[in-house]
């Protein structure tokens, strides 16, 4: 990978500034002089870093061929804006040159009247493609499935094959990765064009091909995605339920189905929905609205804390130098929870574990809670013991120990149990665990505090 120097980012980031600047100041003749040499990298960095109507002007003075790389690379969300902006003679030619999985993805965020609009003014063969795709659910894998392909049959030469390869170079998503079916179109198995390539020009595909990875059109993206990669494919067949061939996924394809996953994923867990367009294009209500809800949520789930040390208020009035520890012990055990929801949602996310697996997982951390609660709660023993008095120190530790035991516990199923029942891990992991473990930590400590003090 070639790293950028200082001076090239410095020049890079310098026509950046010109662009927007030129863009807002309506100086169009210094805005085409100043994308007549960049590469659609620095375009997309620059598109994304305007407001909606600056985004559509600078587009609108693209060549036609970088228009469509542009296009191909920015977000659905900002794709969709990006539309709206256009002229529908601009509009129907980007979209009729997009692929079939990539006019899917932008007709998710239309509005039904432009996305039906669009499909119409499409060729024949094209929108039958594209409702293919349309056809399977939204989180399917054959939602995002290209069904552009070039398929060859067991009984071809070399020759026979290479020809369909060639026939094909313009429009096939790939030809790095064939697959072979029978008279009904059933996957019978795969050849990579090195292997077609290397064979003498009379031997049969069959002989060169091998045993297929397929996934179903009704698999989930994410787990369908994840083992394309995993498998270390350049393409992964996707067939019917009767194991007919309907399209295939390709790495990139995959790879960016999992960093739209991961990153929703590392969203919930921070307790904040995860945006749809980059930073700076994302308007400050969709900021505002994408961090409220779980603000709201959380601050329901405080009031759980509250009522705890209302009920114990009483205790405090006796020994006040325990309310000194409370941001302490809710912290540590809000930390030790969400470090075991992490761990076992990423296990989970590479098929590590399964719901199945939640007894050995509750097992192990309920160890490793209890082990964290011994090292910390001993630690804490005999500082607290050393300020204040042993008894005191017996308090935070027992309740540490306690506490991190509960937590980790608690943090490692609580995944297991939201997959179970069909909802996103992530959700049910940092957000909830925090506000569980507050108000629980809460009573474990006041009830330690009155056994060992008497009060």
């Amino acid at each position: 990978m070639e790293v950028m120097s200082v001076d090239d980012a410095n020049t890079r980031a310098a026509t950046s500034r010109l662009i927007e600047r030129a863009v807002g100041e309506d100086d169009l003749a210094t805005v085409h002089d100043a994308i007549a040499d960049l590469d659609v990298e620095h375009i997309v960095d620059v598109l994304e870093r305007l407001d909606r109507t600056d985004r559509a002007v600078l587009y609108r003075l693209l060549p036609k061929d970088c228009a469509i790389d542009v296009f191909e690379r920015l977000d659905p969300s900002m794709q969709s804006e990006l539309v709206r902006g256009l002229r529908d003679d601009q509009v129907a030619a980007i979209f009729a040159d997009l692929e079939p999985d990539d006019r899917v993805e932008l007709l998710d965020e239309l509005p039904a009247t432009v996305a039906s609009s669009l499909m119409r003014g499409l060729p024949a063969a094209d929108r039958e493609l594209t409702a293919t795709v349309l056809g399977y659910p939204q989180r399917a894998i054959g939602r995002r499935m290209s069904p552009t392909f070039v398929s060859l049959r067991p009984d071809m030469t070399v020759e026979q094959a290479m020809a369909a390869v060639h026939r094909r170079l313009d429009d096939a998503e790939t030809v790095y990765t064939l697959p072979v079916v029978d008279d009904g179109r059933v996957l019978v198995g795969v050849v990579g064009l090195r292997a077609v390539m290397n064979a003498d020009s009379g031997t049969l595909v069959a002989e060169v091909m091998t045993e297929p990875y397929w996934a179903r059109a009704t698999d989930d993206a994410e787990e369908a995605a994840r083992r394309c990669a995993e498998l270390r494919l350049l393409a992964m067949m996707i067939v019917d339920n009767e194991k007919r061939l309907v399209g295939i996924l390709t790495v990139d394809d995959a790879l960016r189905i999992l960093e739209i996953a991961d990153s929703e994923d590392q969203a919930r867990m921070s307790g904040t929905e995860p945006l749809r367009s980059p930073y700076l294009a994302t308007p400050i209500g969709s900021l505002v609205r994408s961090r409220v809800v779980w603000l709201l949520v959380l601050a329901l789930g405080a009031t759980l804390t509250v009522q705890v040390l209302e009920v114990f208020e009483s205790t405090l009035d006796q020994v006040v130098t325990l309310a000194l520890f409370v941001p302490l012990l809710i912290g540590t055990g809000g930390n030790t929870g969400n470090q075991a929801a992490t761990t076992v949602t990423r296990a989970l996310a590479l098929d590590d574990i399964s719901p199945r697996d939640i007894a050995a997982v509750v097992a192990r951390e309920f160890r490793v809670g209890l082990s964290l609660g011994l090292l910390l709660g001993g630690v804490a023993f005999v500082l607290t013991a050393l300020v204040y008095e042993p008894s005191i120190g017996a308090v935070i530790g027992l309740t540490l120990v306690s506490v991190c035991t509960l937590a980790a516990t608690v943090g490692g199923a609580m995944p297991l149990v939201a997959r179970t029942i069909r909802a996103d891990p992530a959700v049910f992991s940092n957000p909830f665990i925090t506000t569980f473990v507050d108000a629980t930590g809460l009573v474990i400590y006041f009830l330690i505090a009155k056994a060992v003090l008497g009060i």
